[in-house]
């Protein structure tokens, strides 16, 4: 049988760059990390489409 609190609606996962860690459980912890990893990978996917441009546009300007 399912306890009263799996009916909730569960609060979205964020993380405030400085947060107090002190409060979050173990479990919570490693929310946050899968989170930023995710958010981390999509950075860099972005800075390397980017990059890619940047570097279109010097080829095709220098020729």
């Amino acid at each position: 049988m399912a306890s009263e609190d799996d009916d909730r609606p569960r609060k979205k996962v964020t993380h405030e760059i400085g947060q107090d860690l002190s409060l979050l459980s173990v479990e919570e912890l490693n929310e946050r990390i899968v989170l930023l990893s995710s958010e981390i990978e999509r950075l860099q996917a972005a800075a390397a489409r980017k990059r890619a441009s940047k570097d279109a546009a010097n080829s095709f300007f220098k020729s």
